[in-house]
């Protein structure tokens, strides 16, 4: 990680306050001295995120992520230390200076600011040759689809020559080397020559949420393979991490984002008027697209093609939408193949009105479904009947939302609802009888962590008491006089432990406590998310002082105990082991308030 001056990070700090960004981003809510909203980095229904004004720090007692300004921006923009610096530094009108990097940083920065500026001057270069003479071939292309000069232009479309090393020497003029060509994936180099890796086909230049050019999509003119190609993955090109169309519709003022399957679906649907459209860049969906979308919207719209393979497209990318933390629906193309021929023949109206009648993906998933039985057989209509109230039966825990699918499901394909719910019901107690769990741990707040997160570990009494004390320190800095010359940071059980202590140590000697400031220190070995969750640990919300300080007195005590134990046991030294049963009897007797 590139840094720059403690000074500079802490003014970008400081004009920046952590409520007024994050709340930029997600709905926040007052609650005592913290403003809680949903956690934007996973799947909860309660909010369990947590944004402290007096920490200028957030965390979530669900998922665990947590840090400062900096990280926040970094995290939900998916961008780098630097990146994150520049967005709020632009933010708060600050000028930065150049940044101090050692010779590998500056070699990696480098090469990406390299590769930016090659990609911006490949999509200039394919903007011309689409407007030359030999571009009338991807001219009469996009006339034939329809497209108009304005969505032409503001997509950035082009066309790559039939000469397959015309962009090689095009940038070759601009000064590129050949490394880093070969580093920009728009070229490919052998001992049998140079080609570019588009050449005759109409080209798709795909932009990052910031509206740079990191790859291209490329469509063959011609008949011939593949139809479609796409950039390889580079230094600043990832397909998972990134969707076309997004740096657009992430601004929408819709409630929902168009998810359809291609370049073309997503032009067709911004010239129609449907600017929150995307699509995923030739690759299957993912977890990190799902999480993705996440940061923009609560409900996607799935508009894949009208086939087999869409809707194949459609149950595979359900679940991930949805254990990304979605609202999931699919829309219905009917009489036609994909969004481009449905926007041509029926118009922008009928499609809004195909919008709002979008059926919830568990009612899409169930019709799927309904087609592998065969309803005139009574065996294969019971088991139909079987499996739909085994799904309602662990897709849907809240018996509200449960009754309401389960209703649906049978007025759409005729049981009376009573037989069918009391299914449900019986499934349902059955498996709440083989899958009993205990609660989930409850976070600070009282508020629960989303069910669907992996089960937390359970930590030992020790590890909760070092927690305990190096929160109630970081709330009450005063107390640190009664411990100073007991509690010191070599006393804690691990290394991130013995470091957050070691940092929070010093800031309190100062008497100044900066919990935003203490992260920095965690950004370069990305373990700010930990240090969040030490320092945020349950430690009686609800007591009032006297009870805390008692607390922290009896967990202070069990550190340093553990600490004369484990010295004690590797003790091969008579003198030195009755020292250490007289510093524990010591212990025993400390009071500290």
């Amino acid at each position: 990680m590139a840094f720059y001056s403690e000074d500079i990070i802490e003014e970008v700090r400081q004009r920046n306050p952590v409520v007024d960004v994050i709340g930029s981003y997600i709905h926040l809510q007052k609650k005592g001295g913290n403003y809680f909203g949903i956690c934007p980095f996973h799947n909860e229904k309660s909010p369990s995120f947590s944004v402290s004004p007096s920490r200028q720090a957030y965390h979530c007692f669900g998922c665990g992520k947590g840090g400062n300004v900096i990280t926040f921006v970094m995290d939900y923009e998916n961008c780098s230390f630097p990146e994150a610096m520049d967005i709020l530094a632009k933010r708060a009108g600050i000028d930065l200076p150049k940044q101090e990097y050692t010779p590998q940083q500056k070699k990696d920065a480098d090469l990406r600011t390299t590769l930016l500026s090659m990609h911006k001057d490949a999509a200039l270069f394919y903007v011309h040759e689409l407007r030359s003479e030999g571009g009338k071939i991807g001219r009469a292309y996009f006339n034939r689809r329809e497209l108009t000069e304005e969505t032409i232009r503001s997509f950035g479309l082009g066309y790559a020559s039939q000469h397959n090393d015309a962009l090689y020497r095009y940038l070759k003029e601009k000064g590129y080397t050949d490394e880093q060509l070969k580093e920009s994936g728009l070229v490919t180099l052998k001992e049998t020559g140079v080609y570019d890796k588009f050449w005759n086909r109409v080209m798709f230049p795909i932009m990052d949420v910031n509206n740079h050019v990191i790859g291209f999509g490329g469509r063959v003119m011609g008949d011939g393979e593949p139809k479609y190609l796409n950039s390889p993955e580079t230094k600043i090109f990832e397909k998972s991490r990134n969707m076309y169309g997004l740096n657009v519709a992430r601004r929408t003022k819709e409630s929902y984002i168009l998810v359809c399957e291609g370049y073309m679906d997503v032009i067709s649907m911004h010239q129609a008027g449907f600017t929150n459209a995307v699509a995923s860049l030739g690759t299957a969906f993912t977890e990190q697209h799902g999480t993705l979308l996440r940061r923009y919207t609560e409900e996607v719209i799935l508009c894949y093609d009208n086939d087999g393979a869409g809707r194949k497209a459609i149950l595979r990318a359900a679940p991930i939408l949805k254990g990304a933390g979605l609202h999931v629906k699919v829309l219905n193309l009917m009489p036609y193949k994909d969004p481009d021929e449905f926007m041509k023949n029926l118009g922008p109206d009928a499609f809004r009105e195909r919008i709002r009648d979008a059926v919830n993906v568990f009612l899409f998933e169930t019709a799927c479904m309904r087609e592998e039985y065969d309803f005139k057989d009574p065996a294969e209509k019971a088991a139909f009947f079987n499996k739909a109230a085994n799904r309602l039966a662990k897709e849907f825990t809240d018996p509200i939302e449960r009754n309401a699918y389960t209703e649906a499901v049978a007025k759409q394909y005729g049981i009376e609802f009573d037989i069918l719910k009391r299914q449900v019901s019986q499934i349902g107690n059955q498996i709440g009888l083989t899958k009993r769990e205990e609660p989930e741990p409850q976070a600070e707040s009282g508020l629960q962590p989303a069910s669907a997160l992996p089960r937390k570990k359970k930590e030992s009494g020790n590890v909760a008491a070092e927690k305990m004390v190096l929160t109630y320190l970081s709330d009450a800095p005063q107390v640190y006089a009664a411990v100073e010359k007991w509690l010191k940071p070599s006393d804690f059980s691990d290394e991130l432990m013995q470091e957050t202590a070691s940092a929070l140590f010093e800031q309190l000697k100062t008497g100044k406590v900066d919990i935003s400031k203490m992260m920095d220190r965690f950004l370069e070995n990305d373990r700010h998310d930990e240090v969040s969750a030490i320092l945020n640990s349950r430690f009686m919300a609800d007591a009032d002082d006297a009870e805390r300080r008692g607390a922290f007195s009896d967990a202070v005590r069990r550190i340093l105990l553990e600490n004369c134990s484990r010295a004690a046991e590797s003790c091969e030294d008579p003198m030195l082991a009755m020292e250490l049963l007289k510093k524990k009897q010591d212990i025993q007797n400390l009071k500290l308030f």
